[in-house]
Order: structure tokens, then sequence, then C-alpha cells
């Protein structure tokens, strides 16, 4: 399933770049936008049917080598250098699912940063622990109760959420790069196959950014909710690594501007 994924995310990148790109002439009249995968062969300096095999998802040995002359030719950032690494087996890749437990000194910085609100998450966006700040800021978010307590699902099935998060447009699309990004190491995981599936049927604004196959990686975030008692609230999120649980981490809140600072202790029940 990784070499499938792979196949299918070096299709997307190639659909991206056109022989003008490259000082080509563009030719005759083509069936699919983007380079033909000759074109791109012959560009990164591999063998045609050895790049065909590699798109049909076979599994055949990738070196470092080829795959940074494919990370070139593709004009490929940092974060899909890294997802092409991941899905080729290039890296360690990751066993770990689940949610796994969070521990106490964790537990006790999320109590510390009150009242900043901050929360702990896996890589699938599974919220794990949350301090006082958090449950309050996102107390009225959900229309219906919250089953899936996970960011991701929290934000693409609230029928609500354009309405509370007026930078959906901008911010869903990052959620899911970063969401797929984090997949690579956990292709096959049963659990990560359902969220995709059943995400997929439900949110149809996921479904069409799955498709895309876009990666992201970490980027310092602002953006607004609207508190039904605070009205529109601005944020700057940080990310913290954690030890434990693995691929964890603590996602911080900041008042972005002195308005919101003010009316943040609004937001407490």
């Amino acid at each position: 399933m990784r070499r499938a994924e792979l196949g299918q995310f070096l299709k997307t990148r190639r659909a991206r770049l056109s022989p003008e790109d490259f000082g080509m002439p563009a030719g005759l009249r083509r069936r699919t936008p983007g380079l033909r995968r000759e074109e791109l062969a012959l560009l990164a300096g591999v063998g045609v049917s050895w790049y065909t095999w590699l798109e049909q998802g076979r599994e055949i040995n990738v070196s470092i080598q080829v795959l940074d002359a494919l990370a070139r030719t593709l004009r490929l950032d940092h974060a899909e250098r890294w997802h092409m690494y991941v899905l080729a087996e290039a890296v360690p890749v990751s066993v770990t699912s689940g949610r796994c437990p969070v521990t106490e000194p964790i537990r006790e910085i999320l109590d510390a940063l009150d009242p900043l609100p901050a929360v702990v998450t896996n890589a699938r966006s599974d919220i794990l622990a949350k301090n006082d700040a958090h449950t309050d800021l996102f107390r009225y978010w959900h229309s219906l109760p919250c089953i899936h307590q996970n960011t991701l699902w929290c934000v693409l099935t609230e029928p609500t959420a354009r309405e509370k998060f007026p930078q959906y447009d901008e911010e869903v699309p990052y959620r899911v790069a970063r969401f797929r990004a984090n997949y690579a190491r956990h292709v096959g995981d049963k659990d990560w196959e359902e969220d995709i599936r059943r995400l997929s049927s439900l949110s149809s604004d996921f479904a069409e950014l799955w498709a895309r196959h876009e990666v992201a990686e970490y980027q310092p975030r602002a953006w607004t909710f609207i508190h039904p008692a605070a009205g529109p609230l601005t944020f700057t999120t940080s990310e913290l690594q954690v030890p434990a649980p693995q691929d964890g981490r603590i996602t911080v809140y900041t008042p972005a501007d002195d308005e919101t600072r003010k009316l943040l202790p609004l937001t407490r029940d």
C-alpha cells in the first residue's frame, strides 16, 4: 500500500509540471496535463521502465541518489521530499498506532499553560489531553455531540464550521496536507485507513483535498474563531513536540492581539 501511495503521489507531482518549465517544446496535444513519464525520466536521468514501475507501485529498490534526482526534477519542497522518502521506505517508518497514554508530567505542563488553551494530539490529530482553557474555548463548537475527539474531524464534520471559522478555506487544506504527510508513516494501519475512508464519505472537502496528494510541514498559523460569548478571537498556534506519546505534540493557542487577550476570559465557564 505504501508503494501504491508513492505512485499516486509521483503522478500528481508530475502533473504540476509542463515541458515549458524546462525549456522544452510542448509538442503535440496531450491527453493529460503535465510531463510525460518519458520526459520526467529523461530529465531526472533514470530509466523510463524503472520510473514507470515506480509509479505503478511495484516493489523495486530505490536509492537515495535516485530519489534525490526525482525530487530535484519534480521541484519538491522540503515536506514533499520527506514524504516521498518515507513512502519509498528510505527512512525509518513508524509502526506505532492507536492512542498512546499521556504521562503525568505532560498533563502538568498542560495545566501550567492555563489560561492559554493547549491540547495534546497525535499524528492522526486525535485529542489525547487538553487543559481547562481549551475545553472552555471550544465548549460550544459542536452542534452535535463530539464522538471522535479528533481535531480534523471536528473541523470537517461540523455543519457550522464555516460560520465559526472564517479562515476555513485556507486552514483546512493545510490541515489535510499535514494529515497526509503524517500518513506516510502509517500507510496500511487499520485505524488510519478507516479514518480516511469515513472522512472521504462524510466530507466532500476532505475527499477533494485528499485526492490532491498535497503535503505540508508545521507552520506557525494565525486564525480566528467566533466564540458565542466572546465574539471573534484571533490566535497564533505554536507546537511543542513531546517524547510521549509517539508522534505527540502540544498545540498552544496564544492571543494574536490585545483584543483577543482582553476577551479570552469571557470563554471561561
